[in-house]
């Protein structure tokens, strides 16, 4: 069973006038203003996945300000997940900071939605006021035993669009600030997972968060699976192409170069996946 956890689909009037969105959009135009930046719909990504033999992907859409539009994207999410019944799994997606995001996400979840993200601050960094916004939201993720899926990216290295200014320690304080929740942290977690081999207090911090590998064959060099498995629980480690931006099949390339077992490649694209999901 191969599960991706991290592709992004966009309605079908989104795609073809993505420029509609730019001046109220400013994050959203950061990420996709380049003709050059992809955007899919559900069909494509259902047809991606029979090509390249993945069972199950967990789709979202994009943390818009306006309450209009990421209702719209979450309707088309919902859709999806009922049109390819079995083969999507939907989050709800939103900017935290906007007054219906709590309203939005008992929304979602009612219509099927299985938790929240992939939120992102691409425009600040992850502090403590982003944190208060998290706050109802993840109490909600909580209750409901959800997961939440959190852009996070590496603070130092090469520029590229939708890189956010967030900080290692900023990364840490959420995860200490929400320590009973399913978090996912996007693209390695910024390379977080490092500290867990610090003696005190990381260990404990990390117990229920998880790192997808959403844009790793343009971030790391392929030993970072070796090196995550030796430092984190592997049950921890999720497979997440970034779809559009990256195919499965180019991961599955990559980790074909590796010295991982049989078993830890599975336990990578999909069982810990669906253990995390309840599937």
């Amino acid at each position: 069973m191969i599960v991706d956890f991290h592709t992004h689909i966009f309605p079908k009037k989104m795609r073809e006038n993505r420029e509609f969105h730019f001046p109220s959009e400013s994050a959203f135009k950061l990420l996709y203003s380049s003709q050059k930046a992809k955007l899919a719909g559900s069909k494509e990504l259902v047809k991606t996945m029979d090509e390249q033999g993945v069972d199950k992907s967990v789709i979202f859409g994009f943390p818009w300000k306006i309450s209009d539009t990421f209702k719209r994207h979450n309707d088309y999410i919902m859709d999806a997940v009922q049109k390819y019944h079995g083969r999507l799994i939907g989050l709800c997606c939103f900017d935290p900071f906007n007054s219906d995001a709590v309203s939005e996400t008992e929304r979602c979840i009612d219509g099927g939605l299985v938790g929240i993200g992939e939120l992102a601050f691409h425009e600040s960094g992850i502090n403590e006021t982003c944190l208060d916004r998290l706050a109802p939201l993840m109490a909600i993720c909580l209750d409901k035993d959800l997961p939440a899926i959190v852009h996070t990216n590496e603070p130092v290295g090469h520029l590229y669009p939708g890189k956010t200014e967030n900080t290692l320690s900023q990364i840490y304080r959420l995860l200490k600030r929400f320590p009973k929740n399913k978090i996912v942290l996007a693209h390695w977690g910024g390379g977080i997972f490092f500290f867990n081999l610090l003696k005190r207090e990381v260990k404990e911090s990390f117990k229920n968060v998880y790192f997808d590998t959403a844009a790793s064959p343009f971030l790391y060099d392929p030993s970072v699976y070796r090196v995550a498995l030796q430092i984190i629980d592997p049950n921890r480690i999720l497979f997440g192409s970034d779809y559009p931006l990256l195919e499965p099949i180019r991961y599955f390339k990559e980790l074909e170069k590796t010295d991982l077992s049989q078993d830890e490649i599975e336990g990578i694209c999909g069982r810990n996946a669906m253990r995390l999901l309840n599937l």
